[in-house]
């Protein structure tokens, strides 16, 4: 039987609640906000208005800090940084200094330069901060972490170490965007075949050693799940070290709750991916 393709990645659809679920979203980025005194808000990477990096220190802050980025999602075309600072709580409260950054939306720009603009962020910050980065993102925002970790950085930077971003954690992310071709959230993507392949990491060279979570909800669409497995064999196979895990009980959007409990064994694997970047030697 074909598959539905606009049924499996519409996850609006797949969560009529939804709205209820950004409703809260905003609330709790609204609160920790208001509860970290100490951040950045509205660094500029770029000319853009939406080239915005929001730095949230880790608790108690320190200079010798692991660095983290973390990326929001929204199919590269919907939603706003300012939606995701909350999703650095459980990270900063082990010493983690997160970064939730911001880019323009499609379809003003297309997904490959809205990779080119992630890139140009974590160069800012490892220009203002000399440390390798892990990043970490949802949905569009999974998908570009794994575009960072499959980055040779040096190509960009000659002053950059090759390694900047040696590991990710994706969150329910896209990693072949051939379906996306055939659904209606093209009308703004505009991918063509060659386009989505040329914008797909699962098919990027990946350097020997990079690390990548791809981590999904249980409760998923079949072709959510698929994508995060995909990508973790794939990479595997290349000579990246992988892990897939699916969070049992959620759904596209209740999947990164445990990012703001300091306590959830989510929020404990990404700190331990930004203290094991951290500990690469410049």
């Amino acid at each position: 039987m074909p598959i539905d393709y606009e049924k499996e990645y519409d996850n609006r659809a797949r969560v009529p609640e939804h709205p209820a679920i950004f409703e809260r979203w905003n609330a709790e980025t609204a609160a920790y906000r208001a509860q970290s005194p100490g951040a950045q808000l509205g660094i500029s990477y770029g000319p853009s208005p939406r080239q915005t990096i929001d730095l949230f220190p880790g608790k108690p802050a320190a200079a010798v800090a692991p660095l983290a980025m973390f990326i929001h999602g929204g199919w590269w075309r919907a939603l706003d940084p300012k939606m995701f600072s909350q999703m650095a709580k459980g990270a900063n409260a082990h010493g983690v200094t997160v970064a939730v950054v911001g880019y323009d939306l499609a379809p003003t720009v297309s997904i490959a330069t809205i990779i080119e603009q992630m890139r140009a962020a974590c160069l800012l910050l490892w220009r203002t901060h000399k440390k390798r980065i892990m990043v970490y993102g949802h949905s569009a925002g999974g998908h570009l972490a794994a575009c960072m970790a499959a980055t040779r950085w040096k190509a960009l930077d000659p002053d950059a170490p090759d390694d900047l971003v040696p590991a990710a954690y994706a969150i329910s992310g896209v990693f072949d965007l051939a379906p996306l071709t055939k659904i209606s959230v093209n009308a703004d993507l505009k991918l063509t075949d060659k386009t989505a392949h040329d914008v797909s990491p699962l098919y990027w060279k990946v350097p020997t050693g990079r690390k990548l979570d791809a981590v999904v909800g249980g409760i998923e669409s079949a072709e959510f799940l698929r994508q995060s497995r995909i990508i973790a064999d794939g990479w595997r196979q290349s000579g990246a070290q992988t892990r897939y895990e699916e969070i049992a009980g959620t759904n596209h959007f209740t999947v990164l709750d445990p990012l703001t409990d300091p306590d959830s064994a989510m929020t404990r694997r990404v700190v331990e991916l930004a203290k094991q970047t951290q500990a690469i030697a410049v």
